[in-house]
């Protein structure tokens, strides 16, 4: 199955760089380029896209706007949003993933990296750059802005709010699986059965739940 992918950055030469790349890539495909925010919007529809790769920083409607259009759109349901952004201490990153966006990359990202960051998104997974995760979170979540969920932590079994806690740490489900002593399919459906009670679209939300509720505060270690 090819990855359908959507660029959207204000410049030209950054665009033509990942068309580049992702076009070398045999499953994916470039099927439409924006320069704003608002084409982004717009073309995430009109060229049937899986993957919208989103510059935060763009004219006319920035990025974070542009992502909380697409997740608030029903007939845009399939659509994730991997936001790009210039350095890793980006306040907006947070407000990103808050908007609805999937995941978010800084832009040196060696290229590689970003292709499987494309797959891991398209397959409905969130990508979180593990290492600046949980600080950019601490650092810049002070006035608690819950996502739109059904609940809070409270909703969640022991195990569950175990499992939510290393998932807000940056853990995959296998990673998760050794941690508890599980399986990775238990694992990986107590993940899926989490994000059921509390709502979230993906593993994105489920940090910001994690450290808005107090579930993980900053600073919080093992």
């Amino acid at each position: 199955m090819t990855i359908r992918v959507l660029l959207a950055d204000d410049q030209t030469l950054v665009r033509a760089a990942f068309a580049m790349l992702v076009e070398s890539a045999r499953d994916m495909e470039v099927v439409a380029q924006a320069g704003t925010g608002r084409e982004a919007v717009e073309l995430a529809g009109t060229a049937r896209a899986d993957l919208v790769v989103m510059d935060i920083r763009m004219p006319d409607l920035d990025g974070i706007e542009a992502t909380r259009l697409i997740a608030a759109d029903e007939d845009l349901a399939g659509v994730r949003v991997l936001v790009l952004t210039t350095y890793d201490t980006d306040e907006h990153i947070v407000e990103a993933l808050r908007a609805g966006a999937s995941g978010f990359l800084v832009k040196d990202t060696r290229p590689a990296e970003l292709l499987d960051a494309i797959r891991t998104v398209a397959a409905g997974d969130a990508l979180l750059s593990p290492g600046p995760t949980a600080r950019l979170i601490a650092r810049f979540l002070r006035a608690p802005e819950v996502p739109a969920t059904n609940g809070g932590p409270e909703c969640l079994s022991d195990r569950e709010r175990g499992v939510l806690s290393l998932v807000a740490r940056g853990l995959n489900n296998t990673e998760i699986a050794e941690t508890l002593g599980l399986s990775p399919l238990t694992a990986k459906t107590h993940v899926s059965r989490i994000m059921g009670k509390l709502g979230a679209r993906d593993r994105a939300q489920l940090v910001i739940v994690a450290y808005e509720s107090g579930l993980i505060t900053p600073g919080a270690t093992g």
